[in-house]
């Protein structure tokens, strides 16, 4: 698959805000541990390999486990997961793939039910700010091949 073009060095300025932008977020009082598995999550259901490959390795080194990793996709079906990690990510899920009828209300009260006003509104922020590089990522074809590999702290 071909890259088609880098939107981050084609538009330097807008990639910057868009950064700076999901940096903030991350400092906002959220765990980082959470905000990478609602990172991994979207991008699982976005198809980006990129932020798959940066968001795996960021996880590592927050000392998340392979098995959580590899079973997030199956996050229902699993135990290894939290209350406040299966409201995350079921709400990442419905932000992600916006339907018709909006976000069902079950999904709004287990989320409400774990993060306060804040929180919920720094997850959302996130949410958006990781959908929006999978979308630069998944429509230029970017490649993970130029994720440089981190090394574990």
């Amino acid at each position: 698959m071909d890259e088609r073009m880098n939107p981050y060095t084609t538009t330097p300025e807008l990639a910057k805000l868009l950064i700076d932008f999901g940096s903030s977020v991350e400092k906002a009082g959220v765990e980082p541990s959470l905000l990478e598995l609602v990172k991994i999550r979207a991008s699982q259901i976005n198809g980006c390999a990129v932020c798959l490959t940066m968001h795996t390795d960021a996880a590592r080194q927050e000392g998340e486990t392979e098995r959580r990793i590899y079973l997030l996709d199956a996050w229902r079906d699993s135990t290894l997961y939290s209350a406040r990690e299966r409201a995350a990510l079921g709400w990442t899920e419905v932000l992600t793939r916006l339907s018709p009828a909006g976000v069902p209300d079950d999904v709004y009260e287990a989320a409400k039910a774990e993060f306060t006003e804040k929180e919920l509104a720094i997850l959302t922020f996130m949410v958006l700010a990781i959908n929006s590089f999978n979308r630069l990522n998944v429509g230029f074809r970017m490649s993970d091949s130029a994720v440089p590999t981190r090394k574990a702290a």
